[in-house]
């Protein structure tokens, strides 16, 4: 994935210093200095070309050691930095925040998809739309880091026909209208039981998205495609309240794609530092 654009990253910038950074500003002089960020935990490292791009943009040099996408262990010295204090001290939080969210999901995606792999490598792994407001693209790109599938980016990407949609309209008369305004879009439908995936399938749906089912609901649910010739023709994928302890199950029950919203809205953060160095010794920020 491309980075993400510097006119993004520098509002998280203009959030957290609207009005300058009145400490550093006021306490720090404005003198050259190095210093380096290094990881504090493991697992997959992501957000670094975004955090390189706000240095270099600040006019920091930068020393990128690891490149996205790679593991790490506690310790490694993930970038370094030579430049003004102010702007190392401007740019620090919101650096860890991006490199420390972006990693979490990229650690969480790869342990999925590692999870999922190991069963049957065919399956993939993806995220959905349940990202913070405002980090979608940052979200989305650590799970393609993490050896995940974005899905959908944003609501014009395909048509995805929920339960509140079929709440108002007829599941066959849905896909219809849906084939109907573009044979260049994906028409996938969400169903809750077997009789509405056949009735998905017939009705030429391209995905179909067996929400909420346990593992022998969903192998039940493939089988029944199966027994009426309509399996090979769409891609099954299962979502709603995935958790690690359920991947192999559903791996193993004949589906494509697990979908996992806690992927991105339940984010554990990757522990990252920054430290100013000076002389022998190192100043640490927390």
């Amino acid at each position: 994935m491309r980075m993400i654009p510097i006119e993004d990253l520098l509002r998280f910038v203009r959030e957290d210093a609207p009005w300058g950074d009145v400490t550093s500003e006021t306490v720090v002089p404005d003198v050259a200095c190095r210093a380096v960020i290094r990881a504090k935990d493991a697992g997959v490292i992501a957000g670094l070309e975004e955090a390189r791009a706000l240095f270099e943009h600040y006019g920091v040099a930068v020393r990128q050691r690891i490149p996205d996408g790679r593991p790490v262990a506690p310790g490694a010295v993930l970038l370094e930095l030579e430049g003004r204090a102010r702007a190392i001290l401007l740019l620090e939080r919101t650096a860890l925040n991006i490199i420390g969210r972006m990693s979490g999901i990229a650690t969480r995606t790869r342990e999925s998809v590692d999870a999922v792999r190991a069963v049957s490598p065919a399956v993939r792994v993806a995220a959905t739309r349940k990202t913070a407001p405002g980090l979608r693209m940052l979200d989305k790109k650590a799970v393609v880091l993490g050896g995940g599938d974005p899905h959908r980016y944003c609501l014009s990407d395909m048509v995805l026909i929920k339960d509140n949609h079929l709440a108002l309209v007829p599941l066959p008369e849905a896909i219809r209208k849906a084939k109907e305004r573009s044979r260049y879009r994906a028409v996938e439908v969400e169903v809750e039981t077997a009789r509405d995936a056949v009735t998905a399938a017939v009705a030429g749906a391209d995905i179909i998205l067996l929400d909420n089912m346990a593992p022998d609901a969903v192998r039940e649910t493939v089988g029944t495609l199966a027994a009426r010739g309509l399996r090979e023709q769409v891609t099954l994928e299962v979502s709603g309240g995935v958790a690690g302890g359920d991947l192999a199950g559903y791996a193993a029950a004949g589906i494509d794609i697990i979908s996992m919203g806690a992927l991105t809205h339940t984010v554990r953060n990757f522990d990252v530092s920054l430290d100013i160095l000076k002389g022998a010794g190192t100043v640490r920020l927390s």
